[in-house]
C-alpha cells in the first residue's frame, strides 16, 4: 500500500495511524495471538520504529485490496528481513497487517527488543483509548 509505505519511510506516525481501522487486526511475527484494534496497533508500529534502524522497503507487491511490503532493516546489531503483509476496506484503511520476518536469530532480536517496549506499547494504546472515548463523550453532550 503506497500510502502507508510512504508514511513509514517518511517516520510520519500520524500518517501511518491515520491509515488504521478502528477494527484493524495485528499479528505480530514474535507474539501468539494477534492485536485487535487501532489504538495498540498504532502504538506497536511507534514502538517498532524506535527498535528498528537501517529501515527501507525494497519492494511492492500488490493485488486488488491485499499488499505485500518486502523490507531489510537492523535490530541492534542483527540484519532482519522481513514483510508486511496488508489488506485494506473498501474505505481504503488497513483492516488487517500481518508480519514476518527472517532469520530466526532476527526474530529473537526483534521479540527481545519489543519485549522492552511493551510496557511503553500499552501505556500509549491505553492513553490512546482514554482520548477516544473522552472525545467520543464530549461529543455526545
Amino acid at each position: 500500500m503506497k500510502q502507508f509505505r510512504e508514511a513509514v519511510e517518511a517516520r510520519d506516525t500520524d500518517a501511518m495511524e491515520a491509515l488504521l481501522a478502528p477494527d484493524v487486526v495485528f499479528t505480530s511475527p514474535v507474539a501468539f495471538k494477534p492485536y485487535a484494534g487501532k489504538a495498540v496497533t498504532a502504538a506497536i508500529l511507534r514502538g517498532v520504529l524506535r527498535v528498528f534502524s537501517d529501515f527501507r522497503y525494497e519492494r511492492e507487491i500488490v493485488d486488488g485490496p491485499q499488499s505485500a511490503l518486502i523490507f531489510r532493516t537492523k535490530v541492534g546489531d542483527t540484519d532482519v528481513t522481513g514483510c508486511d503483509f496488508i489488506t485494506v476496506g473498501d474505505d481504503g484503511l488497513i483492516t488487517e497487517f500481518m508480519v514476518m520476518v527472517r532469520p530466526l536469530r532476527g526474530a529473537t532480536a526483534l521479540a527481545e527488543a519489543m519485549g522492552a517496549q511493551f510496557d511503553q506499547i500499552l501505556a500509549e494504546a491505553s492513553a490512546a483509548e482514554s482520548n477516544t472515548e473522552q472525545a467520543v463523550e464530549g461529543q455526545s453532550r
